[in-house]
């Protein structure tokens, strides 16, 4: 090989190491030789304190040989765990460094099974030392072989459940990226196999090789006294308690973390946030848990969307209505308040104007409606082109519908007044029984109120076109109204409404109401109209001018 492409190797082979500082590689590489460091010193801990006196291993016994093959061992297996952590994890680390999670499906399954294949490497290490060092002492006697044997095996399964579990933690962000693809993909052993592993390690292997310390003794196997026995028995016990410690604080930040992320973000959907989402960096059980409150967060987030979508189309009470008893076809008879709204003379503004400006203008018109008719306790059923038709009494009930139907219209008058500045509009009011329900088909239904009070409120609105105040209410609206509100209204002369066939009493506006320096001032005593704004007359109203249109105020 000559001496360049030594150079070059060389060079690759530093720069490789440069970038796997800058990767989470160099702290899992520290957190599996820990583990590996804890499980030698619970090996030679168990060879020197755990078994009787007489089969104890002393280190001045220990024979040249053995420190030189343990020494080689120990080196050539760093150097082995090394290579293939790197050869296995590189591949991962390059992958979620580039992102490119969806381009290298290999990476990606990689990723989920790493902390797996890592711990299966050093059991491997484990189980061949063990075997090495067993042959070892073979010579010596078949009892210490087995012992050096046992000891390997149980440092080797400690060594592999602290790595393990650190491993995890530590590969967490890749994870996280991994399974954020599909986590029903991931493979890792659930809670339940966590525990019951954990568990037979620091409580079933002590307990059996305290067992078999006992059994041994008392059938001639163990050469030793009852006496000899405390001191292993001692370091089984003590030994499980330091294990079983550090093994459960990890087991159960394992299992406690994604629970507690679990929580807080349950609480942030019980306040409405219903944007919130965990991470999911747990191939077990807990983590199909985490997809699946994603899932469900997102199920509800759609719902949400959906339930306010449909609440804007056909209004909160309608929606929430809806939800709580179902949408079935037909409805029910109640009486209700129906307030019809519409602007005059929509077709020369459409002629006249801009379409920008016209919608924007409607969409003005139409927010003061709502506005307007919500704190009145109605809602508004439609918009038809340029007009609105509010609802007071359905689908919820609603006190003294009459008086709070006639209050929005005399409000909503003046509201308009400010709003829309120099564009007309007629409202009508009427009350009483009216069908209110769903009516189409199962696949398209709409809620609506169909009945006189609608056509009635309809054609009253048509005449207040007409009218200085552009309100007119009809009389029986004003008779089912409270007191307080009925004092607001002068009932008028009688009229045969166009397609009714029977006559309607008028009812309007009592009294003007004026702004001034946002002093509202109402004076009932004005029997003359001072425009639009609702004068106070009992006769038919005459058409308005373009002198009143231009003396209008805007209150």
């Amino acid at each position: 090989m000559s001496v360049v492409q030594r150079q070059s190797r060389y060079q690759r082979v530093v720069h490789l190491l440069r970038w796997l500082a800058h990767t989470p590689w160099p702290i899992l590489a520290l957190d599996l030789l820990r583990a590996n460091v804890i499980g030698a010193l619970f090996t030679f801990a168990f060879l020197r304190f755990g078994m009787p006196y007489e089969y104890t291993v002393k280190l001045d016994e220990i024979s040249t040989a053995n420190q030189a093959v343990f020494i080689a061992y120990l080196g050539l297996a760093m150097a082995v765990g090394a290579f293939i952590s790197i050869w296995l994890t590189l591949p991962v680390l390059v992958w979620h460094r580039r992102r490119s999670r969806l381009d290298n499906e290999m990476a990606r399954n990689r990723a989920l099974r790493l902390p797996v294949l890592l711990t299966g490497v050093n059991l491997v290490l484990w189980a061949v030392g063990g075997v090495v060092f067993a042959l070892l002492n073979l010579s010596a006697s078949g009892t210490t072989a087995l012992i050096v044997y046992v000891a390997s095996v149980i440092g080797g399964f400690v060594s592999c459940a602290l790595g393990y579990m650190q491993s995890e933690k530590v590969l967490r962000p890749i994870t996280v990226s991994a399974m954020a693809n599909d986590p029903t993909t991931a493979v890792a052993p659930s809670v339940t196999v966590r525990i019951t592993l954990f568990w037979c390690i620091s409580v079933v292997v002590p307990l059996i090789a305290m067992v078999a310390l006992v059994l041994g003794q008392q059938n001639g196997i163990v050469n030793t006294d009852a006496e000899g026995l405390q001191r292993p028995l001692l370091w089984l016990a003590v030994a499980a308690l330091a294990f079983g410690l550090i093994g459960l604080v990890r087991l159960v930040s394992a299992v406690a973390d994604p629970i507690t992320q679990l929580r807080r973000a349950q609480h942030q959907v019980r306040n409405g946030n219903y944007n919130t989402s965990v991470r999911i960096y747990d191939g077990s059980d807990l983590g199909l848990l985490q997809a699946g409150f994603n899932e469900m967060v997102g199920d509800l987030r759609e719902r949400e969307q959906l339930r306010n979508l449909f609440g804007r189309y056909v209004g909160e009470d309608v929606a929430r209505r809806a939800i709580e008893t179902g949408t079935e076809l037909g409805g029910e008879e109640r009486y209700v308040g129906v307030l019809f709204v519409d602007i005059v003379g929509s077709t020369r503004l459409a002629v006249n104007r801009p379409p920008r400006e016209v919608v924007d203008l409607l969409n003005e018109f139409f927010r003061v409606v709502v506005e307007t008719v919500g704190r009145h306790g109605g809602f508004v059923n439609k918009f038809q082109g340029d007009a609105a038709l509010a609802i007071f009494g359905a689908p919820l009930d609603l006190d003294d519908f009459a008086g709070h139907t006639l209050a929005a219209a005399r409000e909503l008058r003046i509201e308009l007044d400010v709003a829309l500045g120099e564009t007309d509009i007629g409202i009508g009011v009427s009350a009483g029984k009216a069908i209110a329900g769903h009516i189409g088909t199962q696949e398209r239904l709409e809620y609506t109120v169909i009945g006189d009070p609608v056509n009635e409120a309809a054609r009253l609105t048509e005449m207040a076109k007409d009218e200085p105040t552009r309100v007119l209410g009809s009389a029986r609206a004003v008779y089912l109204a409270s007191d307080e509100e009925a004092e607001c209204w002068d009932i008028g002369e009688g009229v045969e409404l166009r397609g009714r066939g029977i006559e309607t009493r008028l009812a309007r506006p009592k009294f003007a109401l004026v702004v001034e320096e946002d002093d509202l001032v109402s004076d009932p005593s004005d029997s003359v109209p001072k425009g639009p704004v609702g004068a106070s007359h009992t006769g038919g109203g005459e058409p308005a001018d373009a002198d009143d249109d231009e003396e209008r105020s805007a209150v």
